[in-house]
């Protein structure tokens, strides 16, 4: 597998040869800059650090503003490993554009973090249909969770209870989705479907493998 990392710009339609309207979503992914060269005999296997996103120097941890500088690139800020690619084809510094490594009709899987919900009850979290029927003095439960324990025995809550809570804003990875269109001059891949997180986001797009 090699991939790269994006930024997602939002959602369009495409027509395909058939005139039907298929939604895709557009990334600008890359250029990413080689920061890192991972090898067998030095770190225990073989992959590529790939670094994207302009950042404010000052901005930047010391650590990172020495990785960038012995790199010899641009102050960057976000950072992902990559196998796939041959440690021997890229040196540290070099330069990574979309072209070079997905082309229409490849498959491939994106990851990033989804949308933060904040606090969300049963029904929206975890999709509880509520009591429902209120003929039998049920005037405030409509979306109440119900139950959660026993009695008597075991008289305790089971770990994993579907509860309200904190919703969202976890990494989600979506595979299988194909590329639709590659636009070098711009940076932009066009994919078919939807992909997690909100306008602007980072991601990982990953080319599966033997695709």
């Amino acid at each position: 597998m090699s991939g790269m990392l994006g930024k997602k710009i939002g959602m369009t339609q495409v027509y395909n040869d058939l005139g039907e309207a298929v939604p895709c979503t557009v990334i600008e992914v890359g250029p990413c800059y080689v920061t890192q060269v991972k090898t067998s005999e030095k770190d225990g296997y073989e992959a590529v650090q790939l670094a994207f996103a302009d950042a404010k120097e000052k901005r930047l941890p010391k650590p990172i503003k020495g990785l960038l500088a012995k790199a010899n690139v641009k102050p960057l800020r976000h950072f992902r490993e990559f196998t796939g690619f041959d440690p021997k084809s890229l040196a540290v510094g070099s330069e990574v554009k979309v072209d070079t490594v997905f082309a229409t009709g490849d498959r491939i899987k994106v990851a990033g973090t989804s949308k933060g919900r904040g606090f969300q009850g049963v029904v929206k979290r975890h999709h509880f249909s509520g009591v429902g029927m209120t003929s039998h003095g049920q005037s405030d439960r409509l979306r109440a969770p119900g139950s959660i324990g026993s009695s008597s025995y075991p008289s305790r809550v089971f770990k994993g209870m579907r509860m309200a809570g904190r919703m969202g804003g976890s990494r989600v990875t979506v595979r299988n989705l194909r590329v639709i269109r590659v636009l070098a001059d711009s940076n932009l891949l066009v994919v078919q479907g939807s992909v997690p997180g909100h306008i602007n986001g980072i991601v990982e797009i990953t080319k599966l493998a033997g695709r």
